[in-house]
């Protein structure tokens, strides 16, 4: 496989134009704290959900064409957290169903058909992670930073298994596809990086532990389902590693790896229908350079001679019909992706749309517990605006307070006077 590296520049009177947009082009900035997590929809292009510091989770949709202007107004926000929300995810067969873990502990599932979170995750003592999910949704696991792997039932948020990894400090894992194994990556009692395999079914201990590096930076697994292909992209590293998955010993097998002097902030992945089968791109990573402040598409291309479609390479993948609805699932049905075929190429489903539910201010209960009560302030100035009204509110109460106990002393007076007087003798 031959990795290809581009930066897209710009063409002079192209329709769809690459490259740098200008420095003033339109953003989505809804938010009222830094954002944390955006994921797009797995069934509807244009749609992208998104977390913040500001507590909230929101959904927005790009319109055709792009940006004209600002975005500020989400289609839906989602308040049910009282601390910064660090993580989102779609789950991958049912449709409008996003999970968000927060820094309250806890991942609430939203059912976005009614805008509300329908069920709460609280398994966890510390801030999780990561999520993954297994091919049909029916298992969620998550990275903590109490240091431990877990494997939970999503929708009875009971634990199916767990380890305690204090050899293997874990920061990221990935469900590897129907292998029924886990891969996760951390870091050793040495410090040094290092990546393990673990059986869902049992996570007493790892099938295989393997040193990278001593380099500190996190590593980000990414794995391919179609190829049995996993990559390892360490935050500040100019490379990418990667290694064949197999469900027999020895397991993994190191291939190459890309080379870059250009050291990566983070990466993005273009979903199996965008890639160009024509060139026998299995695999695309949109690189964030940090220095330079741009993106950098990366291919990995298996060369081929023939033109003709190469179905050993390109088997039937998830694509972008969603399997169930949010009720179905959330009704314990479990079903496989739909698949598609890459052959013919992608070609744009018109008929999923997003339609926002119209939302009540109202309570949040979930589990029993009222998610929107006392709910903190999202920035500064609400902080600060809240602190005084509530030293305005303690005041009036202490004044109200001093108020009755110079009315019950003069009561008490009273009563006193009234048994000391003559007639009552």
């Amino acid at each position: 496989m031959q990795p290809q590296s581009s930066v897209a520049q710009p063409a002079a009177g192209a329709q769809r134009q690459t490259g740098r947009i200008e420095p003033n082009y339109p953003k989505v900035c809804g938010h009222q704290g830094n954002v944390l997590d955006i994921k797009w929809n797995p069934f509807i292009d244009n749609i992208i959900a998104s977390c913040s510091e500001d507590t909230s989770v929101r959904i927005w949709e790009v319109p055709e064409g792009g940006l004209k202007r600002n975005m500020t107004e989400a289609l839906l926000e989602l308040h049910g957290h009282s601390r910064r929300v660090g993580l989102v995810e779609w789950h991958p067969t049912a449709n409008n169903v996003l999970f968000s873990a927060g820094y309250d502990y806890k991942v609430l599932i939203w059912n976005l058909d009614v805008g509300e979170p329908v069920k709460m995750i609280d398994c966890h003592s510390d801030v999780i992670l990561c999520m993954s999910f297994n091919t049909d949704g029916s298992l969620l696991t998550t990275t903590c930073k109490d240091k431990k792997l877990r494997v939970i039932e999503p929708r009875s948020g009971r634990v199916l298994q767990e380890a305690n990894c204090k050899n293997h400090r874990v920061n990221r894992v990935v469900f590897l596809g129907n292998m029924k194994r886990l891969l996760t990556t951390g870091v050793s009692r040495w410090n040094t990086r290092q990546i393990a395999l673990w059986d869902q079914e049992d996570l007493s201990m790892p099938l295989i532990e393997e040193e990278i590096d001593g380099l500190s930076g996190l590593l980000f697994p990414f794995y391919d389902a179609d190829t049995h292909m996993l990559y390892l992209a360490g935050k500040g590293d100019g490379n990418i590693r990667y290694y064949e998955i197999s469900t027999e010993k020895p397991y993994l097998s190191y291939l190459m790896e890309f080379r870059s002097p250009a050291p990566q902030k983070g990466l993005g992945v273009m979903p199996k229908h965008g890639l160009d089968v024509t060139a026998c791109e299995v695999f695309r990573f949109y690189k964030l350079v940090t220095l330079k402040g741009l993106i950098e598409p990366i291919s990995m291309i298996v060369p081929r001679r023939s033109d003709s479609y190469q179905e050993d390479i390109y088997p039937m993948t998830p694509g972008t019909e969603p399997a169930l609805t949010p009720d179905e699932w959330l009704g314990g049905i479990n079903r496989d992706p739909v698949l598609m075929s890459l052959k013919e190429g992608y070609k744009k489903s018109s008929r999923m749309v997003f339609k926002a539910p119209i939302k009540e201010k109202k309570s949040v209960v979930v589990n029993g517990i009222d998610l929107l009560e006392n709910v903190p302030p999202r920035t500064e100035n609400e902080l600060l605006r809240m602190f005084f009204r509530q030293q305005d509110e303690i005041r009036r109460l202490k004044e109200e307070l001093a108020q009755k106990d110079i009315h019950i002393r003069q009561l008490q007076l009273e009563l006193k006077n009234l048994r000391n007087s003559p007639k009552n003798c």
